[in-house]
């Protein structure tokens, strides 16, 4: 999930970058410049994370939960204010979101669990 959101912010800040003139002409919301500067932030943050994971460091499980939320309030700020995209599938895009938040809580959470359970000393034989 993490390289499918890295991979589609990066695609975003292209996006931005190279339809600047046509995002400027026709869009009076979001100027191409800051929206580039925000898929540039979270394509870096998301290759920190799965750097991070890659690597299996423990950090990473950490920051998960914490990218996904700011991600969240992050995309539903950017829908509400920016865009004002109200009505548009916005049952399904609410429960789509939480059943995402809840899968990566379960997740992060079940990781750092085996984790702990793989690090128990073991009762030392005489």
């Amino acid at each position: 999930m993490v390289l499918i959101f890295t991979c589609w912010n990066a695609l975003r800040a292209w996006t931005f970058l190279a339809w600047q003139d046509v995002l400027t002409e026709f869009s009076a919301s979001l100027q191409p410049n800051v929206g580039a500067v925000l898929a540039l932030f979270w394509t870096l943050t998301g290759s920190i994370l799965l750097a991070g994971i890659w690597q299996r460091k423990p950090w990473s499980l950490k920051m998960l939960p914490w990218v996904a939320a700011g991600y969240t309030v992050w995309i539903w700020s950017e829908r509400l204010f920016l865009f004002q995209q109200t009505g548009l599938n916005t049952v399904f895009t609410i429960v789509l979101n939480l059943i995402w938040l809840i899968f990566t809580y379960f997740v992060t959470k079940t990781l750092s669990r085996e984790a702990y359970e793989r690090n128990i000393e073991k009762p030392e034989t005489e």
